[in-house]
């Protein structure tokens, strides 16, 4: 796929094709490995996955890995692609459009339970709140260079390589509600086999067990 093509929403994804899987190797690199062994996935990747969808994974790891580790991640990915993807460099919107477009796309991630999170973070901090829907889900994760089900799956890897479990659990269901199916998330999860310990692979893969079985909860 050329570099400056974007992937259209994707159809209920089933078993990952190699290009996602190695989408999710990187967001877990981003999130939780050393520099060496982020670059030796990056080189992969480089490889095997669309280079435009990999800089959307590197952009949106701000969110889930903090500014320092996504700064590291693109100055380690230019040393192996030196320019931007034409299809990563575009902005457009306002706060407006962003507070809108975040609301309806944290729905779609959230389903029953998106109301009650909005309630919790807003005890937590109101601007929390603001940031998590305008700047989280209205400015980045509502970007359509990549369809919303990868972007899960790699929040999925991050969260994972990260420990964040309860991060981990929200968005294992928020694959499913936005129409990845149950063998797109374990997929996932399969590809962070070396990556992460086993013991802690076997936690989350019992934890989305728990998930398939139970209603939204969060």
């Amino acid at each position: 796929m050329p570099d400056d093509a974007a992937e259209p929403e994707a159809a209920n994804l089933g078993a990952l094709p190699d290009s996602v899987l190695q989408l999710v190797r990187v967001a877990a690199a981003i999130a939780g490995l050393d520099e060496q062994s982020l670059k030796q996935i990056m080189e992969t990747a480089a490889n095997e996955a669309d280079n435009t969808l990999v800089e959307e994974v590197i952009l949106q790891s701000y969110l889930f890995a903090g500014f320092p580790r996504a700064l590291n991640a693109a100055r380690i990915w230019r040393s192996i692609v030196p320019a931007p993807a034409r299809g990563t460099t575009r902005e457009t919107g306002d706060l407006h459009e962003w507070r809108e477009r975040g609301e309806a796309t944290c729905k779609r991630v959230y389903g029953a339970a998106y109301e009650r999170l909005r309630q919790n973070i807003r005890a937590l901090h109101p601007l929390l709140d603001e940031w998590m829907v305008v700047d989280g889900y209205g400015k980045v994760l509502s970007r359509d260079v990549m369809d919303l089900q990868t972007r899960e799956l790699c929040i999925i890897g991050a969260c994972a390589a990260s420990g964040q479990q309860r991060q981990l659990h929200s968005h294992l269901r928020g694959a499913l509600n936005v129409g990845a199916s149950a063998e797109a998330v374990e997929s996932a999860l399969d590809a962070l086999s070396d990556l992460i310990p086993a013991d802690r692979l076997a936690t989350y893969k019992l934890l989305f067990a728990r998930v398939r079985g139970r209603p939204d909860v969060h």
